[in-house]
């Protein structure tokens, strides 16, 4: 087995904006997303890290080289770990309206229409496919690395299920997975599948100060 930190991003101006960010929309960190990345270095530099790899956009980019800077490591980007496809809704206003839609189609996913995509996006499945290609190439071949791979907080949170055996969806719902969130998982390809088990889900208690005033990533419309 090899043990996979999947690392959410650290704060960007979409996380305050509520907008959907999949390839058009594309921020750098925020002054604490910054700070936030720089902590959760910190958290890693005794975790004898062997690997990084990331997202392609740039939240996801910037976390993941700072945290290789201060290990000493470089970074892989891959496309497999890009953000959830989200279609047509990354052009629309991040209003009520647009978020129903959104949430409807997610909520669909946990309660048997993974089917249904999101509009001119992808469905659960094709999303679900690219992760698992992503955590294959990963750990395809290695046992007993420490590795860490930052992505965002939908593709993590959707895919969790189906990567690991133990996932307890009412628990993952009562914690969110805020920004630099670290979610560990134990994984290994063997016999041509993906084996995985969830250690531990949505840790942030490596944030303080001003990096742990955390943001929800849902939009409070009351």
């Amino acid at each position: 087995m090899n043990t996979i930190y999947l690392i959410r991003h650290g704060e960007n101006k979409a996380n305050l904006t509520k907008e959907f960010s999949y390839k058009k929309v594309d921020y750098p960190l925020t002054p604490k997303g910054v700070l936030q990345a720089r902590q959760t270095a910190e958290y890693f530099k005794d975790k004898h890290i062997d690997e990084i790899y990331t997202s392609p956009l740039k939240r996801a980019r910037e976390t993941a080289e700072i945290i290789a800077e201060a290990l000493g490591l470089k970074v892989v980007m891959m496309e497999q770990f890009r953000e959830v496809n989200v279609g047509e809704l990354e052009d629309c206003p991040p209003d009520a309206a647009t978020w129903a839609v959104h949430n409807r189609i997610l909520g669909g996913w946990l309660n048997g229409h993974p089917e249904v995509p999101f509009p001119g996006g992808e469905n659960y499945f094709q999303l679900l496919a690219r992760m698992r290609e992503g955590m294959r190439q990963v750990v395809s071949g290695k046992n007993g690395k420490h590795i860490l791979v930052v992505a965002h907080g939908g593709i993590i949170s959707a895919t969790l299920r189906d990567l690991c055996q133990n996932v307890n969806l009412e628990a993952l719902g009562r914690q969110e997975n805020h920004n630099c969130s670290i979610t560990e998982i134990e994984l290994a390809h063997a016999d041509g599948r993906l084996q995985g088990a969830l250690k531990a889900w949505a840790m942030h208690s490596h944030l303080y100060g001003r990096a742990a005033e955390l943001v929800s990533g849902s939009p409070d419309f009351k």
